[in-house]
């Protein structure tokens, strides 16, 4: 019963949308929910998922050969550099793995965590990769991956180049690539077309191609849909329902097996800070005080928190995750949707399925209006986005309008503007794992204000994005990602 009543509101859904393609001219982008939404591994998106999907572009550029080179001329060996924040918190954020992973023909989606390490200790033994498809490459992390930290791209604060030299050490190509965030990796040449108008967040005949929340309002007004509503009309002018909606469980899938591991596992986390695991500690007194009904009036932020840090300590192991839109945020949304499914009785299948989809129709305006790269933006990019996605997406499944739903995302990105991002010994650890078990409390207490109004409010969605920008284009470098001021010069590392 409930499928034909979804299967029937869907495609009543899709009447409208045509309907109002038809009577209203919008101008906007698309970007899907599994843009927002990408499975990979941590500790980063921008660090780790993006270094290795730009490690593999260049591959298949190296593949096709459709670059000028002198004739009968091969390539003998390839070196990567790293720039920016990629070079000051390379190591910490593991990016020198993730370009030998990379370039060993890798993808984030589709390499096992547990045998990388096996991977890089060969290519480290033998000094060369061999690439699916290549023939092998000369290619020593020792000398040919490179940390400059003296020369910033000028495209991005995460800029890194790759190299191809033949056997006389003549360079044969170089591309540069940016990882902007999220696990989103752009050409340099790519950049400038963007930069110049030419390219940008994808430009699709959708229905509701809104590119702000103001136009979001509008046209849910003029449809009578709800954001989810409107967002799964977009999607599925790509693809089919069916694979929409698996594609939203192997999302929602992947999310809980990573709170679900993250509260089995003890000890020391890698990177020398010697930070432990609490999540399963803290999770086994939860548990003792729910089975002896121990009166606990902070039970939802104990639960929100410990499924968030469950997320965030198995990102900083380099464990399977979703980036929500980021690695370094990737336990708000999980932790948000995880107490909704635990707590709320009516949660079911589509209410997941809502959720996710409000949430990554909120994430994509903040990347297209600003920035959810913590090397751009700061930390409010990251972890304040993640918590404005994750409030959106709550209010929604909690009934709440489209105006509540946008009330709630600016109350909890508000609340985070101005945060730095600055990682101790650049590793995604302290202040990132805590700093995500907030972020969830302050989605489910902007979820829980908004709906109690009715959705009018001060400072709008897209004005509060806009101040995120601003405040990350004045913020000082040592604050972005680059672990150069804030807490990581001011804690002693023990």
């Amino acid at each position: 019963m409930l499928e034909n009543k979804t299967l029937k509101r869907v495609d009543s859904n899709r009447i409208q949308a045509t309907r109002f393609r038809v009577q209203t001219k919008w101008t906007g982008m698309f970007l899907s929910v599994f843009d927002i939404y990408k499975i990979g591994i941590g500790p980063s998106s921008s660090h780790t998922m993006g270094p290795m999907t730009a490690a593999s572009l260049f591959l298949a550029e190296l593949k096709d050969g459709h670059w000028p080179r002198p004739a009968g001329v091969k390539v003998f060996r390839l070196k990567a550099r790293l720039h920016g924040s990629l070079a000051f918190t390379g190591v910490g954020h593991a990016t020198d793995r993730a370009v030998i992973l990379g370039l060993c023909g890798y993808l984030p989606d589709r390499i096992d965590p547990d045998h990388m390490a096996t991977i890089i200790d060969k290519v480290r033994a033998e000094k060369r990769i061999h690439p699916e498809g290549h023939p092998p490459y000369r290619f020593d992390p020792d000398s040919d991956l490179v940390m400059d930290r003296k020369v910033a791209l000028s495209g991005h604060a995460n800029g890194l180049a790759f190299e191809a030299y033949d056997v006389d050490e003549r360079l044969l190509l170089r591309r540069v690539y940016y990882s902007i965030g999220g696990g989103f990796v752009v050409s340099e040449e790519d950049l400038n077309k963007q930069k110049n108008g030419g390219v940008g967040a994808e430009v699709v005949d959708v229905p509701y191609p809104f590119a702000g929340a103001t136009e979001m309002l509008a046209m849910a007004r003029t449809s009578g849909l709800s954001i989810a509503e409107m967002k799964r009309a977009n999607e599925e002018t790509r693809m089919s329902r069916a694979a929409l909606n698996e594609g939203l469980d192997r999302i929602w899938d992947a999310m809980r097996a990573c709170i679900e591991r993250g509260l089995t596992q003890e000890g020391i986390m890698p990177g020398g800070l010697k930070v432990r695991r609490r999540a399963r500690h803290l999770h086994d007194r939860l548990e003792e005080e729910w089975r002896q009904n121990r009166r606990n009036p902070l039970l939802a932020n104990d639960w929100l928190s410990v499924y968030a840090m469950a997320v965030n300590e198995e990102n900083a192991a380099g464990g399977r995750v979703v980036t929500a839109p980021t690695n370094g945020a990737a336990g708000v949304v999980p932790a948000v949707l995880r107490y909704y499914t635990r707590f709320h009785e009516d949660a079911d299948a589509a209410g997941i399925h809502d959720f996710l989809l409000t949430s990554a129709a909120i994430g994509g305006i903040i990347k297209h209006n600003a920035s959810i790269s913590g090397a751009e933006v700061g930390c409010q990019g990251e972890v304040g986005s993640a918590s404005a996605m994750a409030a959106a997406g709550l209010a929604a499944v909690m009934g709440g309008t489209p105006e509540q739903i946008e009330n709630a995302a600016e109350i909890a990105l508000e609340h985070h503007l101005g945060m730095t991002c600055d990682p101790v010994g650049g590793l995604v650890q302290v202040p990132c794992i805590e700093r995500n078990a907030l972020g969830a409390v302050k989605a489910v207490t902007a979820a829980s204000l908004a709906l109690k109004g009715d959705g009018t409010h001060f400072v709008p969605l897209d004005a509060c994005i806009e101040t995120m920008r601003q405040t990350g284009r004045d913020m000082s470098e040592r604050y972005k990602e680059t672990s150069q001021g804030g807490l990581a010069v001011n804690v002693v590392e023990c």
